[in-house]
């Protein structure tokens, strides 16, 4: 277990800071878990105020002992509801600020109306850029955990050959690999910011089942056991030469991976071998863009028109009529950060620093699923490293 060092949250306390003063905030004020693990080190209730200058301030509802361990920040305060947060600022000599910055895109509305009644004279206003912007770019300790969580999902996977057999369903066998994954130090969530996002630590299903839509904005949907959770695995038992996709996600530390592999019982049908080596062919065309610092939605452009002309046009991140607008997203404490591969980000440019999981996949109705996913870094001497690395041969095995 690690504890965020002191010095990497006033870094980041530091690097928002320098975005509120050119956005015109006097003070951001956190409260969603990931955004809080991500400047505290902690997830525990309550708030982080951070000024424009001078400390921030993490006020902690429950369970201030905790939070007082678990953090490396200065300044952490118990308080009792949002109405003591003026107090608590005149204590240690902050006036009151004139405009203030929160999580718009996951804020409740009641959560926002309850800060706008304690500041009725502050203009509120979106700080959920800012934040996603300082967090899109990765530092050294970062990397590191992602790494570390890269050398779990590849253990996961590992083992998942030992694993399969031939009439075990898809929820028996993610079952199974859940459990290694859990051994191995996975936390069993894995965060995503987008609205109603849930996840686990992937998905697995196989056959015509990986080819079913659901409501999330992924390529790749399932059945899933019921209604209430439609996506996933089901009951259906794996057969003999059906694809079977491993979408796993590897979580170290808070920090999450992405990474898809491509398994089978016996063999593949031509078509669904040629497509998943056509989608490695994807890959190493976004590999050689990175490094020129393309916008996000180039490199998205390029890589579908590419996807298109090898004949793909209605399968390729998912079937006709179900298809996603992305092929990349970024990762790191959530799974849907900052970059987004996706249609229309063409004013933002890819940089040093970030980190994204790469997937481009065929969804064929009836039949099944293919196709590769990698996360990625890329260096600060613009070099791109691939985090994931296993092997990203289909695994056939003879059974």
């Amino acid at each position: 277990m690690r504890l965020t060092p002191a010095v990497e949250l006033e870094h980041r306390c530091s690097r928002l800071q320098s975005s509120m003063a050119e956005a015109g905030m006097d003070a951001v004020i956190l409260v969603q878990n990931a955004d809080l693990f991500y400047f505290t080190g902690t997830i525990q209730s309550g708030a982080l105020y951070v000024p424009s200058s001078g400390q921030p301030l993490y006020m902690v509802r429950r369970d201030f002992m905790r939070a007082r361990m678990e953090s490396g920040l200065k300044e952490v305060v118990p308080f009792t509801s949002p109405s003591a947060i003026p107090g608590i600022l005149s204590d240690y000599g902050y006036s009151m600020p004139v405009s203030i910055g929160m999580e718009f895109d996951v804020l409740p509305v009641a959560i926002l109306e309850r800060y706008q009644k304690v500041f009725p004279s502050s203009a509120f206003s979106d700080a959920s850029v800012l934040v996603r912007k300082i967090r899109m770019i990765k530092s050294h300790y970062e990397i590191h955990i992602m790494q570390d969580a890269s050398h779990q999902v590849n253990k996961v996977y590992q083992a998942a050959g030992a694993i399969l057999k031939e009439g075990m369903s898809d929820v028996a066998f993610a079952a199974e690999i859940e459990r290694v994954a859990r051994l191995e130090g996975h936390s069993g969530i894995t965060r995503m910011r987008i609205f109603n996002g849930e996840v686990a630590y992937g998905q697995i299903f196989s056959g015509a089942d990986s080819a079913v839509p659901a409501f999330s904005d992924t390529p790749l949907g399932g059945v899933g056991t019921t209604p209430a959770f439609g996506s996933g695995a089901s009951f259906k038992p794996i057969l003999h030469n059906e694809p079977i996709v491993l979408d796993l996600s590897g979580c170290c530390d808070g920090y999450v991976v992405d990474q898809t592999r491509i398994m089978a019982i016996g063999g593949l049908s031509a078509k669904l071998m040629k497509g998943y080596e056509d989608m490695l062919r994807v890959q190493e065309l976004m590999k050689g863009m990175i490094p020129q610092l393309p916008s996000w939605g180039e490199v998205y452009d390029e890589c579908l028109s590419f996807a298109a002309s090898m004949g793909y046009a209605d399968s390729f991140m998912g079937g006709n009529g179900s298809q996603v607008s992305f092929i990349g997203h970024g990762i790191g404490v959530e799974i849907d950060e900052y970059p987004f591969i996706a249609r229309g980000f063409n004013n933002m440019q890819i940089e040093p620093g970030m980190a994204f999981a790469f997937e481009p996949k065929l969804v064929f109705p009836g039949e099944g699923a293919v196709g590769i996913e990698n996360s990625f870094y890329l260096a600060d001497d613009g070099t791109l490293k691939q985090l994931t690395f296993s092997d990203e041969k289909i695994m056939i095995l003879a059974r």
